[in-house]
């Protein structure tokens, strides 16, 4: 036996000693033996009765394993010898408790030891030897049910505090060191359990019935008295109890249904360390036992591992206490995401409990995941710290895996604690589409929660969304098996197989979405389809359909019939021999009647935030009518909407299909206007008023003008026409077929592979760019093309009116003889259409004399100079305009201005004006 064990022994000798001469009662151990046998944690310290020495009973210590079978007579007194001194102890702390000694003073030695009662003050007592009067009687019940399968069911253990006086141990200054070192020992094993001992007990602010303490950790302190040298390295190894009990808090709080399967898989791996604890704090119990050199420096560097280790899982799980608003309110930066989820579970008419409805942030999923990542970076110097973050990481990760694995593969979120950094909107379904200005369904049906994306996944995240986006369109069109069960995939971050996994199965989902599109579906023959109908591509059949509905689309907007015109179209669309007879989705197109203007749509838009944004885009039936719309006519309000399936509706969205329309709007409007014109043509070569040589030159001289500002007004649109649709809408067609080929072609691995968005984006810019070297996307070009395209249609309109004026003007005409320069047929003609027309209006007649004809003919050269003066004028303006923005912005604008410059050539405004410009738009 060591030198340290054998003053033990003599110490404790002479305590024996000076215990007998006090008249101490030797029946205390029989009661302490019969209590000790009963309860749940054997005391570490408790014997066998000594009752005759013959007995041959040995210490608790040599019973707890083998029996030491060699010891000799002297070691079996020795440890009579320290039973009977810590007998004494017992005896000794509770008579203070009596001013005089007396025969029930001394019943009360029967009690249970005072270490032994305190250690398991959780479990009631029912014993002989306890006196009736004290009111001691602790009770255990079960707590309400959680929502964490594995939680403590059981009520805290009453405070220390709260035990009667005469439970309380003799104060430590009144034993012997050895004894002190003793009574530590055994105090520090429960205190390592999370209970307190005889004289190492909770702090006065900790409340162990309040989770907020419970997960700081519980606080110790020791009973005054404590030798020094003994005081240290106790207080150091308390840290080691206080982590413990707050991990312990921590695996139950964490492991409830709200915070997720990433913080259960981490607590599920917590509690296996915590149950490694466990397993050294019964073998360092077994040690006490057995070993009597076991110290408290043995048991200091038995525990320094495990210390190490504790810490770093109390100060990880601070930190995710932290994140979760437990222990410190932080600012919640996702204040966003809960409101959408609240509105989510609300439509889906989910269970809006405590675990569903975020109430504040929680740290889950791939925060959890970031945080454990972040922490192994910084103690990546320390190996143990190391080791043991990299295996909670590998072991918290495997559930996330599985939903990045599930999403990967099937294209499906499996993910009821909404953890995963891909956010599901269930509310916005496909069926939607067919209303979706702003192809919400693409956009907003799935997006990245930014503030959750693991580290691992942030160089790949938007990878990862775009491969279970593609998957998920194909699955939902029956392309994936999602009963196959997803196998040879890594499980966790660390696999070598991670990044490759991600990246081959968003090749392969991008592959299948293409095919789809491409080939299933001939996405290529239905952006045809769309050129022919909305771009008038070899549109002879809309040549007829406009002649067949002229008599309808004369008509006000409200007074049109759409029905009638839609089958008109369908009967135009099926004749044979036309372009679109031969078309398999002629059925899709729709005829539609829109009551605002396409000006005052267009500029609505783009005074929003520009078209090429396009997520602001509106819808036109949303928007207000205003008045100069209130006299539109069919028409000018005409246009064509087009329906396609799912998953072709992705790339035709209703987004794209408003560019169509608008396109489409410009560019019947230019075709309307050239009709107008040509028409105003034909009326002056064909009347007689017109063709006829006038005596009067000056009548002559206003023909030769009104026909030059018809040709210029006829020069403008058709060049306009003619740049829209050859160097605008067909070059830039052709490039986005190229695109499309190049990807059906790129089989062969030579040309990089291409994604469905890149696709989708492809045909938004072809649309977008179109309509920009359209001059629909300037406020100011709108503004000056308007007033030039309204100048125009006055001036084709008035045609009739006019020439009335003229016939009321030349005396030629005025007179019943026939002119000497009108030929019979002629004047036979004008006679029968001035008949019909002065037999419609009388008052027409009856006015016809009031005026001079100097006078008329005085006011028709006031207002073909009116019109020549706004045309000549805008068109200079927009020539201005158009020069700088080709400088500036859209090159391609130049060859307009070269071609739309020959309207304007010989006239005063020929030239550069800027300084007018600026006075026009002042």
């Amino acid at each position: 036996m060591s030198s340290l064990s054998n003053a033990r022994v003599s110490s404790r000798t002479e305590r024996r000693t000076a215990t007998d001469n006090g008249n101490t009662q030797p029946r205390a151990p029989s009661a302490q033996q019969e209590r000790g046998n009963r309860s749940e944690r054997p005391d570490p310290r408790q014997t066998q009765s000594p009752q005759p020495p013959a007995s041959g009973t040995t210490h608790r210590r040599t019973a707890s394993g083998t029996q030491r079978t060699n010891r000799n007579v002297e070691e079996r007194r020795t440890e009579r010898v320290q039973v009977t001194t810590r007998e004494t102890v017992t005896s000794r702390t509770r008579s203070p408790e009596r001013p005089r000694p007396s025969a029930q003073q001394t019943e009360r030695t029967r009690p249970p030891e005072p270490s032994r009662t305190y250690s398991e003050n959780s479990r009631p007592r029912s014993s002989k030897a306890e006196a009736p009067s004290l009111p001691w009687n602790p009770e255990v019940s079960l707590v309400p049910h959680t929502s964490a399968p594995l939680a403590s069911r059981i009520t805290i253990p009453p405070l220390a505090s709260q035990a009667p006086q005469s439970l309380q141990p003799r104060p430590l200054h009144e034993l012997s060191l050895e004894v002190q070192e003793a009574a530590i020992l055994e105090d520090l094993l429960m205190v390592f359990m999370g209970y307190e001992g005889q004289y190492v007990r909770f702090t006065k602010g900790y409340n162990p019935s309040v989770e907020k303490d419970r997960l700081e950790g519980p606080g110790f302190k020791i009973l005054p008295g404590l030798d020094p040298s003994l005081q240290d390295l106790t207080t150091t190894m308390l840290k080691m109890a206080t982590h413990y009990g707050a991990v312990e808090a921590f695996v139950e709080v964490q492991s409830r249904e709200e915070f997720g399967a990433v913080n259960h898989a981490l607590c599920a791996a917590i509690r296996k360390l915590l149950q490694d604890y466990l397993i050294l704090i019964a073998q360092l119990e077994t040690q006490f036992l057995t070993n009597p050199s076991f110290t408290l420096h043995v048991l200091n560097l038995h525990t320094l591992p495990t210390s190490h280790m504790m810490f770093q899982l109390y100060s990880l799980a601070r930190e995710i206490l932290k994140r979760n608003s437990l222990l410190e309110d932080e600012d919640s930066d996702d204040g966003l995401d809960d409101i959408e989820n609240i509105l989510e579970s609300l439509r889906e008419g989910g269970d809006l409990g405590p675990g569903n409805i975020p109430g504040k942030k929680i740290c889950k999923g791939g925060s959890v995941l970031g945080l454990i990542t972040k922490r192994l970076e910084t103690m990546s110097g320390d190996p143990a710290a190391r080791s043991l973050l990299t295996s909670l990481l590998r072991d918290a990760s495997r559930p996330y895996m599985m939903m990045l694995n599930e999403w990967l593969h099937h294209g499906s979120i499996k993910d009821p604690h909404a953890e995963f950094l891909v956010r599901e909107q269930k509310s916005i379904r496909r069926e939607r589409l067919e209303e979706d200005y702003t192809d919400e369904y693409w956009e907003r049906r799935y997006t990245i929660r930014d503030h959750d994306v693991p580290p691992q996944l942030e160089g790949v995240k938007d990878k990862v969304l775009l491969a279970g986006k593609y998957l998920n369109v194909v699955r939902e069109c029956g392309g994936v098996d999602v009963s196959k069960a997803v196998t040879d995939v890594p499980r966790s971050f660390d696999d070598n197989r991670f990044l490759d996994n991600v990246n081959s199965a968003y090749a392969h989902a991008n592959q299948s979405l293409l095919e789809l599109l491409l080939t299933t579906h001939a996405l290529p023959a239905r952006l045809r389809s769309l050129k022919h109908y909305f771009f008038l591509d070899r549109s002879d059949f809309f040549s007829y359909f406009l002649e067949l509905g002229t008599s309808e689309l004369r008509k006000p907007v409200k007074n049109v019939n759409t029905s009638k015109l839609q089958s008109l179209l369908d009967l135009v669309l099926r004749q044979p021999g036309s372009v679109a007879a031969q078309d398999p989705f002629k059925e899709d197109i729709k005829v539609e009647m829109n009551e605002i203007s396409l000006t005052n749509s267009l500029t609505r838009v783009v005074n929003i935030s520009g078209i090429e944004q396009g997520e602001t885009l509106q819808t036109p039936a949303s928007q207000p009518t205003n008045e100069s719309d209130k006299a539109a006519v069919g028409f000018t309000s005409l246009q064509l909407d087009y329906s396609v399936p799912f998953p072709v509706s992705l790339v035709i969205s209703r987004k794209t299909v408003w560019r169509y329309q608008a396109l489409f709007r410009y560019l019947l409007s230019l075709r309307y206007l050239e009709q107008q014109l040509v028409s105003c043509w034909q009326t002056h070569n064909r009347s007689a008023s017109w063709s006829h040589k006038s005596s009067n030159k000056d009548v002559e001289r206003w023909k030769r003008r009104v026909f030059t500002l018809r040709a210029r007004m006829l020069v403008f649109v058709q060049q306009l026409l003619y740049f829209c649709t050859a160097e605008v809408i067909e070059p830039n067609w052709q490039a986005l077929m190229a695109r499309l080929k190049t990807k059906e072609d790129s089989k062969d691995g030579t040309t990089p592979v291409r994604t469905v968005d890149e696709l989708m984006q492809d045909h938004v810019d072809f649309l977008d760019t179109c309509l920009k070297e359209c001059m629909l996307t300037n406020s100011r070009l709108l503004r000056i093309h308007s007033k030039l395209m309204q100048t125009c249609t006055f001036f084709a309109t008035y045609t009739g009116w006019l020439s009335r004026e003229l016939e009321r003007a030349d005396s030629d005409l005025s007179g019943t003889e026939k002119p000497g320069q009108m030929s019979k047929q002629q004047w036979e003609r004008y006679q029968a259409d001035r008949n019909q027309r002065h037999g419609d209006s009388a008052a027409s007649n009856a006015s016809a004399t009031a005026p001079t004809e100097e006078a008329r003919l005085e006011k028709l050269f006031e207002i073909i100079k009116k019109y020549e003066v706004n045309f000549s004028r805008h068109l200079q303006i927009l020539l201005d305009a158009l020069n700088h923005y080709a400088a500036t912005e859209t090159v391609v604008l130049l060859g307009l201005c070269a071609r739309l410059s020959t309207a304007n050539q010989g006239t005063q405004y020929s030239g550069l004006r800027a300084d007018e410009d600026g006075a026009s738009h002042g």
